[in-house]
């Protein structure tokens, strides 16, 4: 059928329309913006830019191009081609973990407040991943590098992060390790850690206090530098109320839920006898907690429990969880806080360690008569 002026269009007529009409839903492009200003897309990168000189006429054809067309720059692809300041890379491994998600709200928080983009990657505990992660982000001029999450601080681990902080100076950046355990002077990285080993100390020395004696520790896995502090902490604590070290109460798994729940139930089928629970982490307390639900002790009326990071749960439990905080958002912060000052020139601290806190809730009580 053919448009006779007043009618229904064209096929060709439609087909023009759709056209148009899909062009004005997506987004605008910089050639969009080059071909209303009647410049070069290279011009108008240059515009945009601010690092060549245009005159002034074309400068504001330009923007009155970018404002009709209300176009937007792209900020990722222009951070990962180094025409802004570099961004700020966070590598962990696992990003569902709630204690790892604090820190990576830290780092956005403190990376978005100073004009920085920051990109999250999951290394799903792949040490090769961790490695392409780590020269990818030293390629795209990243400012710093952030390496979350406990780890074994072995040889081959110092000689890793040596060589990543090295590479990483060598382009300008900076190796930022967030939670792990420092590297031997000399090694150009910052180290942004809390207080494991006081934050143990604390949480059993509260069950102490109490006059609990047989404390079951669920501690994490052996060997990662957090969980050996946790173990160290625990320990001080015994020591310091007199109390005697029993194997039997001092287990090892992952800090995973499940595995409290394994552990605990364990204990009690093999009749070790304990009245109070320090497990290393919120969720392995939750797994804890559940096994002692199933075996009909109560809590804190039959055995106390007590946590460690206080994540946000932790006060919805009921009963609501001791535990000790640990400032997981402002890890994140400090290490970006930290790489930037240095980036700029400021002197920084190389090795900051912050402070955990006990957070007396309802889960724990002292032993009655």
């Amino acid at each position: 059928m053919k448009d006779d002026g007043e009618g229904t269009p064209s096929g060709a007529g439609v087909r023009k329309a759709k056209r148009r009409s899909r062009s004005a839903d997506r987004p605008s492009t910089i050639r969009d913006v080059a071909a209303k200003a009647g410049v070069s897309v290279a011009t108008v990168s240059r515009t945009l830019a601010g690092n060549y000189p245009v005159s002034t006429e074309t400068r504001e054809r330009v923007m009155a191009a970018v404002e009709s067309l209300h176009y937007v720059v792209n900020v990722h692809a222009k951070a990962l081609s180094g025409r802004v300041a570099g961004p700020i890379a966070l590598v962990l491994k696992d990003i569902t973990g709630p204690s790892l998600a604090h820190v990576a709200a830290g780092v956005e928080q403190e990376a978005s407040g100073r004009g920085r983009l920051s990109l999250v990657c999951s290394t799903k505990g792949d040490t090769g991943r961790e490695d392409d992660l780590v020269q990818l982000m030293r390629e795209q001029h990243a400012a710093a590098v952030i390496l979350v999450g406990g780890t074994v601080p072995d040889d081959a681990y110092h000689q890793r992060m040596a060589d990543y902080a090295k590479a990483l100076a060598s382009a300008g950046s900076r190796l930022v390790l967030c939670g792990r355990p420092p590297l031997p002077k000399g090694v150009p990285a910052t180290v942004v850690d809390y207080d494991n080993r006081g934050g143990a100390f604390q949480a059993t020395a509260h069950l102490l206090t109490g006059g609990h004696r047989r404390v079951l520790f669920l501690s994490g896995a052996p060997g990662f530098s957090s969980a050996e502090e946790r173990r160290l902490g625990h320990r001080d604590a015994l020591r310091a109320h007199g109390v005697p070290y029993a194997e039997e109460l001092d287990t090892s798994g992952d800090y995973t839920r499940k595995s409290g729940y394994l552990r605990t139930r364990e204990a009690l089928r093999a009749n070790v006898g304990f009245t109070a629970v320090f497990a290393g982490s919120d969720v392995v307390a939750l797994g804890a907690l559940a096994a002692l639900r199933e075996a009909g002790l109560r809590v804190p009326g039959d055995v106390s429990v007590v946590g460690f990071d206080d994540v946000p749960f932790a006060a919805d439990l009921t009963p609501a969880l001791t535990t000790v905080r640990v400032p997981y958002e402002e890890l994140g912060r400090t290490a970006v806080r930290l790489a930037l000052e240095r980036e700029v020139g400021h002197t920084s601290d190389d090795h900051v360690v912050l402070s955990t806190q006990l957070v007396i809730r309802d889960s724990a009580r002292p032993v009655t008569a």
